[in-house]
């Protein structure tokens, strides 16, 4: 009989998962445990390719463990890793990443762990931004003692039917299935049932939930989780809608995380809070700072503001994005701070030396969530500090860029997106972004477009895309 713990259980062993931080530490504890558990039969092996899909390989417990030093796979499969000629790419598991999994959502006698894409060589694989993250936050670490963390407000729709993204049709659009907001879902309408049975589930699988509730517009969701380590946040993003999705299709609905899937209403984001620490001292606090917060962490949205047309494709990565960025549904598409204003791109919360952080509104769900991290912590920590703007210049209202096209353009002309991501990497994404915006019309216009979703990275499949 496969393994099937209660969600208490599970709960507890994963928070005493994440207390093993040192990678070798971690590999005897967990490699020793697979070993001895019987009833564990398949490991769960996860990576995110250059656009941030999640993939998924089961391996056999069995092999896996006699294989850890030779896990490989057909890079020439993934879009935006390896070509044809030089397919072969390896996987480096981290067990530090290690996660028992619910039975009903997963299925009995398994567990998860990431892994990052190395080449033949065992080289870091530059297109793989889980690996480049963590190596640049064991990096800062090591070097000046800072360690980055991050929580994500994650919003998502939840529609009627199965697959819904795939069948889409314009003239139909998408079928909501509650027209609550905030204030308006019932307690065990299905839209709360959802929300209830994905927050147990990550409960369970140890992200210390905070709150969940219904969102602004009808049928939408979110479920907040603490703050953790910048690497460990973004495998929780990639978790998170992985459980979604599946308890939405086990309900017979689809939960999508399209950053604008139905015109006339609020669209979902990404908020993005993070802040950096010193021998457990939040250095972005500064009781005595304009608004609490440290020089170091004005640095930051200096930087971030000085530099977010270059870099809007990264928090904007698709067509349907740009949607969401319609001032008249509370979108945060000004390029300026305020602790007030949430049409602001970066917004200053409240906080106190434990809870100062930057957030950034203008993240799309749809991000890869690796590749935004290292390109806010490489701007923030490298990019030199812009001039100071006359009093004129700093009153102007400017603007995130309007479509993804406009976006594209600035991305492919600036010379700090290449010095972050590698020139190949940076062209193997902006073709991936230029592939799916040439499928498109030019100009957003009213109505959401077919191509616009069923081309959308996170929605097409080989036969989806081979339709056009």
């Amino acid at each position: 009989m496969f393994l099937d713990l209660p969600y208490d259980e599970l709960e507890q062993m994963n928070l005493a998962a994440r207390r093993l931080t040192d990678p070798e530490a971690a590999k005897a504890e967990h490699v020793g445990y697979l070993e001895k558990e019987a009833r564990i039969k398949a490991v769960t092996v996860c990576f995110s390719d250059i656009e941030g899909r999640l993939h998924m390989l089961d391996y056999d417990k069995k092999f896996l463990l006699a294989s850890l030093e030779n896990l490989t796979f057909d890079g020439s499969s993934i879009r935006g890793f390896s070509q044809l000629h030089e397919s072969d790419l390896r996987l480096l598991v981290d067990w530090t990443s290690l996660t028992h999994l619910p039975a009903d959502v997963f299925g009995p006698g398994k567990v998860i762990v990431w892994a990052n894409v190395a080449d033949r060589e065992l080289k870091p694989y530059e297109a793989d931004f889980r690996g480049r993250l963590q190596a640049y936050t064991r990096e800062m670490k090591a070097g000046d003692g800072l360690e980055a963390f991050m929580a994500p407000e994650l919003e998502g729709f939840l529609l009627d039917g199965i697959d819904a993204e795939q069948h889409y049709a314009g003239t139909e659009g998408f079928e909501l299935i509650s027209t609550g907001g905030y204030f308006h879902s019932l307690p065990l309408d299905r839209l709360r049932q959802f929300i209830d049975a994905a927050a147990e589930a990550q409960r369970a699988l140890g992200f210390r939930n905070e709150k969940d509730h219904p969102e602004v517009a009808p049928s939408q969701f979110e479920i907040n989780f603490s703050y953790t380590d910048v690497v460990r946040a973004c495998d929780q993003v990639q978790l998170y809608k992985l459980v979604c999705r599946q308890i939405a299709r086990r309900m017979d609905m689809t939960a999508t995380f399209l950053p604008k899937p139905i015109q006339g209403i609020n669209g979902s984001g990404m908020h993005t809070n993070f802040s950096l620490a010193k021998d457990g001292r939040n250095v972005f606090h500064d009781p005595k700072g304009p608004d609490g917060l440290s020089p170091l962490a004005w640095g930051f949205i200096e930087k971030l503001l000085a530099r977010a047309p270059e870099i809007c494709l990264v928090l904007n990565s698709s067509v349907n994005a740009y949607r969401r960025l319609d001032p008249n549904f509370e979108a945060p598409n000004q390029i300026k701070v305020s602790a007030n204003d949430r049409g602001s791109m970066i917004r200053i919360p409240f906080g106190n030396e434990k809870t100062a952080r930057i957030e950034v509104r203008s993240v799309a769900p749809d991000t890869n969530p690796y590749l935004l991290l290292f390109t806010l912590l490489k701007v923030g920590m490298e990019d030199k500090k812009p001039e100071a703007e006359s009093a004129e210049k700093r009153s102007r209202l400017r603007f995130l860029p309007g479509t993804v096209k406009d976006a594209m353009r600035l991305f492919k002309a600036s010379d700090l997106t290449g010095v972050i991501m590698g020139e190949d990497s940076k062209e193997k994404y902006l073709d991936y972004k230029r592939q799916s915006a040439d499928r498109n019309p030019r100009e957003l216009g009213t109505a959401i477009k077919d191509s616009e979703i069923l081309y959308h990275h996170e929605v097409t499949n080989q036969w989806l895309w081979n339709r056009f």
